[in-house]
């Protein structure tokens, strides 16, 4: 059995990072999958001066002429693959237009094709993505600004000209920041399809290290929430936890908008120049409204009533204009979510807070809610989480 997969969507929508998923999530059944690129093959046959925004005005006939002979090149190099024994060749470039999809069916009618589009309309996700295309060799010799402004206009072309997939015979429409289908159009016959759609829905972490910044005096003293800076044994902790993971690759780190997730972070990124570090507010510790900076105590005796219903349902209970660890969870699955699309589901680290790290634990974990708000997050350890189709990994493990 043999099939090409095509993935369709406008730049920057998760295309690359779904394929090499689908591709590895194959490969462990067995089944021979390659990726073809269609902007590698540009880079290659062109140089990198091909990725100038003109090169994709669809007025631009030349450049058509050329963009034309990358995209039959690159399928041909997949229908080769497959007469070589290969099993799923994928096709990844944005295939926006009907045209497009009706000439890639025509030229490949040897074996059936599936279209995967992928959506993502989160602005703060559109705008982190476009600035990591900024990153790709095409744009080294041009300022930050040069680079989004390049990148923008290239993605208006795109815009233009753009046709969500409708018509085709087989197609999927994923949320690619939610992992979900949001449409599709089946086929029985079709080969690998259970296969492929079970990958698509299925949460995808290679190496998630979720880490409790370090202490402050706000720890020490008991106290809620708050803004606290790292006490000298929390700096201590933070330079053992860069100690530890000297030589680890961390292409991300997400933290919050506290300081003291930032500064448990500073040491981390100091020694990695190339880090993307993003700090998001899904990840700030759960607000306890009029309750900041009290002592759990200060609580107990000048609000009875609270601190017995909080102590009745430490999961449901509303701390006064503040949260529940009920209402973390969905501001919490955001950030994840967030967080995971942007690494390209690579390794990355979070640098939480003791609900934040609960609460991420839960999405993983089947765990009751009621036992939630106890579960144990020291400040010397962190959890190491991996998660794909066939393995799931949750370990702790000491730093300091």
């Amino acid at each position: 059995m043999k099939l090409y997969v095509a993935m369709v969507g406008l730049p920057a929508r998760g295309k690359s990072t779904l394929a090499k998923r689908i591709r590895s999530g194959l490969e462990q059944q067995g089944i021979r999958t390659a990726i073809f690129n269609n902007g590698e093959l540009r880079r290659m046959l062109f140089g990198l001066e091909s990725g100038s925004a003109e090169f994709f005005n669809p007025d631009n006939t030349r450049a058509q002429r050329l963009r034309d002979q990358i995209t039959h090149q690159n399928m041909e190099r997949a229908r080769a693959w497959l007469d070589e024994g290969g099993d799923v060749a994928i096709i990844d470039a944005t295939n926006g237009t009907v045209h497009q999809r009706v000439d890639l069916s025509a030229t490949l009618r040897d074996r059936p094709v599936l279209f995967i589009e992928c959506v993502n309309d989160d602005p703060l996700l559109l705008d982190a993505s476009i600035r990591r295309k900024t990153r790709l060799p095409e744009f080294a010799n041009m300022t930050q600004e040069e680079a989004l402004e390049s990148f923008r206009k290239r993605l208006a072309y795109y815009e233009s000209v753009y046709t969500p997939v409708r018509k085709e015979r087989c197609w999927i429409r994923v949320d690619a920041v939610d992992s979900c289908i949001q449409d599709e159009a089946p086929s029985n016959d079709l080969p690998y399809y259970a296969a492929i759609r079970d990958i698509i829905s299925s949460r995808w972490v290679q190496d998630l290290y979720l880490v409790r910044h370090g202490e402050t005096d706000y720890n020490r003293e008991g106290r809620l929430g708050g803004d606290p800076s790292l006490t000298a044994k929390g700096i201590e902790q933070a330079e053992k936890l860069a100690a530890h993971f000297d030589g680890v690759d961390l292409p991300y780190i997400f933290t919050s908008t506290k300081q003291r997730s930032a500064e448990t972070a500073a040491p981390l990124l100091r020694s990695r120049p190339n880090t993307i570090s993003m700090a998001l507010s899904e990840f700030d510790e759960i607000n306890a409204g009029v309750c900041e900076g009290m002592r759990y105590s200060d609580v107990r005796d000048g609000m009875p009533l609270e601190y017995e219903a909080r102590s009745h349902n430490k999961y449901g209970y509303i701390y006064p204009n503040g949260e529940s660890y009920a209402m973390l969870k969905e501001r919490v699955a955001r950030g994840l979510r967030r967080a995971l699309f942007l690494s390209g589901e690579g390794t990355l680290m979070i640098v939480g807070h003791q609900a934040i790290n609960r609460t991420l634990l839960s999405l993983f974990l089947f765990q009751r809610a009621s036992d939630v708000p106890y579960t144990y997050i020291p400040q010397n350890q962190y959890y190491h989480i991996t998660i794909t189709q066939r393995r799931k990994l949750f370990e702790m493990i000491r730093y300091a």
